[in-house]
């Protein structure tokens, strides 16, 4: 059931939903009541969710010594065998390369505009191996499990009677959600961007939107032309007042999108003909033209799919991050060229990480892993969080070569978000288990 804001609040009152149950933010959202936040400069997030559980264990990897054997003995026939070396600012034991399919990152990654964050995973507090066997802290419910993992990382927090998507809430605390050109998805709808008061307007990879029944076989078109302006003419009845409220609102907001995507400027920076790389370059058409827009925040959504490695990992997975780093590294060289570099950072996130073990021809469901952060804001050439040393039954490893992460994934948003302009006093409020951390945000920003 959908409600809008008074009703909601007039079942608050009845008792049908408890408000003392909500928390501030959400019942900022949903009264108008959130004190505004001064934005200063445009800023941009551009969340990259790799669907089905990337096995980013393999994006790094240890090049020798001791953790290079327990590395190829814990991933056996899956092991990189021609990693390319990283130069880190941090010392790691073994030292640190990437999968060579991720060969167009590595000079982003020395150029200081990226970064890993190692160990990252769901977690409701710090967890050890003898707190996850014997259930000493709050663990994260259906560990493994596609839809609520992937539904963990969107809303930043575990399932609630309300939810919402952290990227939805940054945009409600800063007071940008009525601004539909904050809130862009090149995926159409998700989790991250569903809010109490703001959801995704829709792009496509073409940069340009189009109303479907307005355009084609000419007698539909008149036909559904003759039929909206019936339902845009009729306010006299309360939902056809709705109705036609919201489609007015997505038929103009179309329009300024298209007019706006109109002007924008030529790039230089050329993108591969993948669907990744077209999403990001349609994030980078929108982005070249944001003063157009008149909003100072955007959160972008794009997304590749295919991560679910069970099988054939050894040809599908390094064709995966190659799409991945060739996209990354185009839309870097596109923010560097329209000088929009530290405004807009790009980061990863995933289902899970995947299993140490091969299944003989891929990996299972895991927990931790590593994750990518991108921009000219970034302090790169670093790894943050924590390298994992890859061993099985190692003091990490909950069986199966299923490693229990360092850091919780809400410490890595609340980092994002922060820099995104959310005070550091209401972090909580949108990530709820950072309580439970002596650490609420990690430093890999300027």
């Amino acid at each position: 059931m959908s409600v809008n804001r008074r009703d909601f609040l007039s079942l608050c009152l009845k008792g049908s939903v408890s408000a003392a149950a909500l928390t501030s933010l959400q019942l900022q959202a949903l009264t108008g009541a959130t004190n505004a936040v001064e934005l200063g400069d445009y800023k941009a997030l551009v969340c990259v969710y790799l669907y089905g559980g990337n096995d980013s264990l393999n994006m790094l990897v240890p090049l020798e010594a001791e953790q290079r054997n327990l590395y190829e003995q814990s991933r056996q026939n899956l092991a990189v065998t021609s990693p390319i070396e990283l130069s880190i600012k941090n010392q790691f034991a073994g030292g640190v390369g990437i999968h060579p399919s991720l060969a167009p990152i590595q000079s982003v990654f020395e150029s200081q505009n990226l970064a890993f964050i190692g160990g990252v995973g769901t977690l409701l507090a710090p967890t050890s191996l003898n707190d996850y066997k014997n259930k000493a802290v709050p663990l994260p419910l259906h560990l493994f499990s596609h839809n609520d993992q992937q539904a963990s990382w969107m809303y930043g927090r575990e399932k609630a009677s309300l939810n919402s998507g952290w990227g939805a809430r940054l945009l409600e605390r800063l007071a940008v959600h009525d601004e539909f050109a904050a809130n862009i998805s090149l995926d159409g709808t998700n989790l991250w961007q569903t809010g109490a008061s703001t959801s995704a307007f829709a792009l496509n990879k073409s940069g340009i939107s189009t109303i479907n029944a307005f355009g084609g076989y000419q007698p539909r078109t008149e036909h559904v032309t003759n039929i909206m302006n019936r339902i845009l003419g009729n306010t006299n009845h309360v939902l056809g007042s709705a109705y036609a409220d919201g489609l007015n609102s997505a038929i103009n907001n179309t329009q300024s999108m298209n007019n706006a995507l109109e002007d924008a400027p030529a790039l230089i920076t050329s993108f591969s003909e993948t669907s990744f790389s077209e999403q990001l370059a349609a994030v980078a058409k929108t982005i070249s033209v944001q003063a157009k827009l008149s909003t100072q925040r955007q959160v972008f959504f794009v997304s590749m799919s295919g991560f679910d490695t069970h099988d054939n990992q050894l040809t599908t997975h390094p064709a995966l991050l190659n799409t991945l780093a060739n996209g990354l590294a185009e839309f870097n060289n596109a923010m560097t060229e329209l000088g929009m570099s530290d405004k807009v950072t790009t980061f990863t996130m995933s289902d899970f990480g995947r299993t140490l073990t091969s299944n003989g021809d891929g990996t299972d469901h895991g927990w931790a892993g590593n994750q990518i952060v991108m921009g000219g804001a970034v302090k790169g050439q670093n790894i943050y969080g924590d390298l994992l040393t890859q061993q099985l039954d190692g003091p990490q490893d909950t069986g199966g070569g299923r490693l229990i992460p360092q850091v919780a994934n809400e410490q890595y948003f609340a980092t994002l978000a922060q820099w995104f302009g959310v005070p550091s006093s209401e972090l909580v409020d949108i990530f709820p288990n950072l309580s439970n951390f002596n650490n609420t945000t990690l430093d890999f920003f300027v």
